[in-house]
């Protein structure tokens, strides 16, 4: 019955794939669980950008405040009341560069944006604050402030936006210290709630190794053993998972079934496991899985995503069986 309601109120507010101004009690009442309420559509798209203007809206942000500079973030006054605004605005950020921009000379702007604002989040934490010291000064540091951070929702948002982010060019992310950083965010949520955003933290590490550059010596390097770790607690395919033994593989019996429920964990192990290692057949039956079954109720936003996205790494696998 919410999630009726939820899709009612949706269409109250979307029409003609143009948004009309919402609340941010409206933007607020759109979050459920691991997804956004929305369709994915134009009029998805549209009430994104309308959920944006709410939450800057509701934290009085400047239209002269750049959103892509951390340090500007990270020095506009937000009261501490308002920190969950901050990472729903960090979390709509990456789901409209996630869902809608790909390709879009904006996307990775949007990012940068979602990142700045889960910085800004940690940065209300004077705790984070003392053990960080200046931002930018020393990686180690943030990584030892991230590991007594305790507010998952600041922390896997800046988290997810930074990995999207360096994605764009993962050499740089590796010598700029990103991967160390990141790494940290996503192994101190694992601590916090392995199961948040439908196991979101073990479908990031799963990509992060999978997805950095080759290398010969330095430990930030693309590692399938470590990828399939991480992956194999998101996935039930024990054929696979029992390939290479490594200290991060779940035990026997750990793997929870409802999983399957959010098909983007099978959609990135796809995606960055199995098509890297050329394992077409296990691919294609996977997607034909995922394309097989009802989106459902529960992530609507995001299964349809997998969906679309498994379709089209459908076309390229079956080119190689």
């Amino acid at each position: 019955m919410r999630k009726l309601l939820l899709f009612t109120m949706l269409v109250l507010l979307v029409g003609g794939g143009a948004a009309m101004a919402i609340t941010v009690d409206e933007a607020v009442a759109l979050f459920q669980g691991s997804d956004i309420m929305i369709p994915y559509s134009d009029e998805g798209r549209a009430t994104l950008e309308s959920m944006l203007e709410a939450f800057r809206g509701a934290l009085a942000v400047p239209d002269e405040l750049d959103e892509k500079a951390e340090m500007d973030v990270t020095n506009f006054d937000v009261d501490l009341a308002h920190k969950d605004i901050v990472n729903k605005l960090s979390q709509t950020y990456y789901t409209l560069a996630d869902a809608f921009l790909a390709g879009d000379p904006e996307e990775r702007n949007t990012y940068m944006k979602g990142r700045n604002w889960g910085f800004k989040s940690l940065r209300m934490n004077p705790d984070f604050v003392a053990i960080e010291g200046t931002p930018g000064d020393s990686w180690e540091e943030f990584v030892e402030a991230v590991n007594q951070e305790t507010d998952i929702d600041a922390l896997y948002w800046a988290g997810a936006n930074w990995l999207r982010w360096g994605e764009f060019n993962p050499v740089r992310a590796v010598a700029a210290f990103i991967t160390h950083q990141t790494d940290a965010i996503s192994k101190r949520c694992l601590e916090l709630d392995e199961t948040y955003m439908a196991y979101g933290s073990y479908r990031a590490l799963g990509a992060f190794w999978a997805g950095l550059p080759r290398a010969v010596i330095i430990y930030y390097r693309k590692t399938f053993t470590r990828s399939l770790g991480y992956f194999c607690h998101i996935v039930d395919e024990p054929e696979i998972c029992a390939e290479w033994d490594c200290d991060i593989c779940p035990e026997l019996g750990e793997f929870d079934p409802t999983v399957d429920e959010y098909f983007e964990n099978r959609v990135f192990f796809v995606e960055y496991y199995l098509m890297q290692r050329e394992m077409w057949e296990d691919a294609k039956r996977i997607l034909d899985q995922v394309l097989s079954e009802s989106i459902g109720e529960e992530f609507p936003l995001y299964n349809a995503i997998s969906q679309e996205k498994a379709a089209t790494f459908l076309e390229e696998v079956e080119e190689h069986l």
